[in-house]
């Protein structure tokens, strides 16, 4: 039991060393721009923004613009927040009585004097700005190395899989599925890997003619390149790519955006995907990653190159702007739940309601936070 302990504790440290710089450069630049979101839209909405801040805890170092807002870096590089004239703290909670005691020219630059409308676009820009940084960085990819082509083709069959149960033949060239064109086997690994259990139609060219398949991929565990596990769809196809037959089409700015947003889209249905399969007990609770677990990733990622930095950046920022999308209390989701609720009575929910509401959402997000620690520290001191 030493020996494990020991062992658990040299895995942590030796990996975080090398993790650090590329985790905090990944984070800030995905923290940045869900705040700038925040910031830019309140500015709009001719709200004062007190403080901008990466980070948490004392500042280290920051100055003040020309509109008094205050930019800062804290101590503590896990988040970040937007501090609006009239909060009481970083999570946007107000005082009835520093509301009531404010002057009119006060209440003009008050976030919580505005009227729901604004208020509710203030707190949507930060997921939206992540979902916007997400579809731009996939977009800047594809403008820059081009749309990977490589065609669909099966070039085995795995015997009692799921392609052999539905009659795949070698040959086969998958065209389609569920009426979405296929233009590389990497579409369709994608697709079915986000599918274990769900019973996808497949149109295949074969012979010169098109067939209909209906296949079931069966949920497996697969490791990736740097030997993390993960269960996936597998459908039980081999490809075999052939010389010259890899290739990236050139593709215009239309395009590519195109490509950014509809990979913005994907991630988001995969998540809710994932969150139903969890629903039902299909999904593995262990998957799901916190701190240390994004942290190694980023680390792996910048082992593998630049490119893979970037692109990882761009899934965890349309990550976290769903997740804060979530009507938890304390996430932004939670705050326009608040203002459904507002339009719906009428009235705000009552100070003491929404400070209720912002414990139970602290709570829950606590619990997640360590649940995916523990599930990170596992996985880490067993590699």
């Amino acid at each position: 039991m030493i020996d494990f302990f020991v062992h658990s504790f040299n895995t942590l440290s030796n990996g975080l060393l090398g993790y650090a710089v590329p985790f905090l450069f990944v984070l800030t630049i995905v923290v940045f721009f869900h705040e700038l979101g925040h910031f830019l839209v309140a500015r709009w909405a001719g709200v004062r923004v007190l403080t901008f801040s990466l980070g948490f805890g004392p500042e280290l170092v920051g100055f003040n613009d020309r509109q008094g807002t205050r930019w800062k870096i804290s101590a503590i590089p896990l988040g970040g927040y937007v501090k609006f004239f009239g909060d009481e703290s970083e999570a946007s909670t107000p005082s009835a009585q520093t509301l009531a005691a404010m002057s009119a020219e006060e209440r003009a630059g008050s976030f919580h004097h505005k009227k729901v409308g604004p208020r509710a676009a203030i707190v949507a820009a930060g997921p939206i700005a992540n979902f916007i940084l997400g579809a731009l960085i996939f977009a800047g990819m594809a403008l820059y190395y081009g749309k990977p082509s490589t065609i669909a083709r099966v070039d085995g069959v795995v015997a009692d899989g799921a392609a052999a149960a539905a009659g795949f033949k070698v040959g086969d060239v998958v065209v389609q599925i569920d009426g979405k064109p296929i233009e590389s086997f990497a579409d369709m690994q994608r697709i079915v890997a986000m599918n274990a259990g769900s019973a996808l139609t497949f149109q295949v060219k074969r012979d010169g003619a098109l067939v209909s398949l209906t296949a079931t991929p069966a949920l497996l565990e697969r490791k990736d390149p740097f030997g993390n596990s993960h269960r996936l769809g597998v459908l039980g196809v081999e490809h075999k790519s052939q010389a010259g037959e890899a290739s990236t089409t050139p593709v215009g700015i239309g395009e590519a955006l195109k490509i950014g947003v509809e990979q913005v889209w994907f991630i988001i249905t995969s998540t809710f995907k994932f969150l139903g399969s969890l629903f039902v007990g299909h999904g593995n609770p262990n998957e799901v990653s916190g701190v240390l677990g994004i942290a190694k990733m980023s680390g792996q990622a910048a082992s593998a190159g630049f490119q893979f930095v970037i692109n990882l950046c761009a899934v965890l920022s349309v990550s976290i702007g769903l997740l804060n999308l979530f009507p938890i209390p304390l996430l932004d989701g939670g705050h326009l739940m608040f203002y459904a609720a507002e339009v719906v009575r009428g009235r705000p929910l009552s100070e003491r309601t929404q400070e209720m509401g912002f414990r139970i959402g602290l709570g829950l997000v606590l619990m997640l936070m360590v649940f995916a620690t523990y599930n990170d520290i596992l996985r880490m001191a067993a590699s």
